[in-house]
């Protein structure tokens, strides 16, 4: 597995990471502890060493589960984890609260990556209160590194103006070959800046995985039940997109799904952070790294991709 520098940090982590929202429990359809430490082993073996949950994940269940994992696996000292508080929780005093809980549920000393997991939207609080909050959590040694997610870009800068002593390391959006809003201009301030896009979503929840037709709609009992990607018309807009990762993923001897995070990776400041509910799909995220597609490849993809962007309906009612 291929190691980098995430961004401005000192970690060294695997060129793709995994997602742990599936840990929840609820979300994702039932999950129990064996199935999450079966998937951090397999993590583990083929190299992965980025883990990135959240509070919000099953109240608290999947910290949890991973924390379990990694202390009952010795894995400590190999692993980077990254989690997020909720995005009620940004008062300081609810920080100070929830940075201990969150510590005790991971069995850690140190967060490695604290993001806020989306801005204050109920309750209105002043977005200095919260990030002059994180910097004393950097300060006092409970975090190494903050970073956000699914912040708007002015909001971004406003939250980094407030900083002193730390800065903000990563933004953590949805981001794939058919969702590519972030192009517009956060990506390209991110870039600039040396901010690292954590990727969530970097399968668009599976439409990229080639499994899903207008003609064979998904059966969901989890999350993406009422999914708008999921519709006949946008699964239609996607299918040359996905008709051209499978061309290409046949090429090289790899899934549709491996194609469209290799599509990701070609970005230094994108990391992916697909998702796994079994060993199996461990092993097939991973092997997006190790290869690479054309630049012929990737530009056609890039152009589908964008064009399948710039068509996908959200509105369904």
């Amino acid at each position: 597995m291929e190691k980098i520098r995430l961004g401005r940090t000192d970690m060294r982590v695997s060129r793709i990471g995994m997602g742990a929202w599936q840990f929840s429990g609820d979300a994702w359809g039932v999950f129990s502890y064996e199935q999450a430490k079966a998937v951090v082993t397999k993590a583990l073996e083929v190299g992965i060493n980025f883990f990135d949950t959240a509070a919000v994940y099953g109240r608290g269940r999947s910290e949890e589960f991973l924390g379990r994992a990694i202390r009952e696996l010795g894995a400590r000292d190999q692993v980077y984890i990254a989690t997020k508080i909720h995005g009620d929780w940004l008062r300081r005093v609810d920080i100070l609260a929830s940075v201990e809980n969150q510590r005790r549920r991971l069995g850690v000393d140190a967060i490695d990556l604290y993001q806020v997991h989306w801005p204050a939207c109920w309750h209105n609080t002043p977005i200095c209160e919260t990030m002059k909050t994180l910097e004393e959590l950097v300060d006092r040694g409970l975090v190494r590194y903050i970073g956000v997610s699914n912040f708007p870009l002015a909001l971004l800068e406003h939250a980094r103006s407030c900083l002193s002593r730390t800065d903000i390391v990563t933004s953590q959006n949805r981001y794939n070959l058919i969702e590519r809003e972030a192009d517009k201009e956060l990506l390209p301030y991110l870039r600039r800046e040396g901010i690292v896009l954590i990727a969530w979503s970097p399968l668009a929840k599976g439409v990229l995985t080639g499994k899903y037709t207008p003609e064979n709609l998904p059966q969901f009992e989890d999350v993406r039940r009422n999914d708008p990607l999921f519709t006949p018309g946008n699964l239609k807009t996607a299918a040359p997109v996905v008709e051209e990762l499978k061309r290409v993923a046949a090429k090289y001897g790899k899934t549709p799904a491996q194609a469209a995070l290799n599509w990701l990776i070609r970005d230094p400041w994108i990391y992916p952070i697909p998702g796994a509910k079994t060993p199996e799909q461990v092993t097939e995220n991973a092997g997006a790294v190790g290869w690479l597609m054309s630049d012929d490849e990737w530009r056609t993809l890039d152009r589908l991709g964008w064009d399948a962007s710039q068509r996908i309906l959200y509105v369904t009612w």
